[in-house]
């Protein structure tokens, strides 16, 4: 997050192991929230998004953002964060949220 509370980077990696390949419904829970965040965020005016996903598990997203896009990226990364966290919580040996400011 930046001073302004607006998340800039999201990094998911790892494999939750809470099921099988396929069946895990953590990794589940994380894919979609991470890919309906990016693809919300991908186009949108005074946003310019950078994602890469290198490796299956593994997902970057690193945003930059002018005045008109800053009240949209600030509430996808809520959404991000609270959708994430609420995973966490029911889940916390398989999913773990960690939040630094840049």
């Amino acid at each position: 997050m930046d001073e302004s509370g607006v998340l800039r980077v999201c990094k998911a990696a790892g494999h939750a192991q809470a099921g099988r390949t396929g069946s895990d419904i953590v990794c589940a829970a994380v894919s979609v929230l991470t890919r309906a965040a990016a693809r919300a965020l991908s186009g949108r005016k005074g946003i310019t998004l950078r994602c890469e996903a290198p490796e299956p598990g593994f997902l970057n997203m690193e945003a930059d953002y002018t005045a008109e896009g800053k009240d949209f990226l600030f509430a996808a990364g809520v959404f991000l964060i609270e959708g994430i966290a609420s995973v966490a919580e029911e889940f916390p040996q398989n999913c773990r949220l960690t939040l630094r400011r840049m």
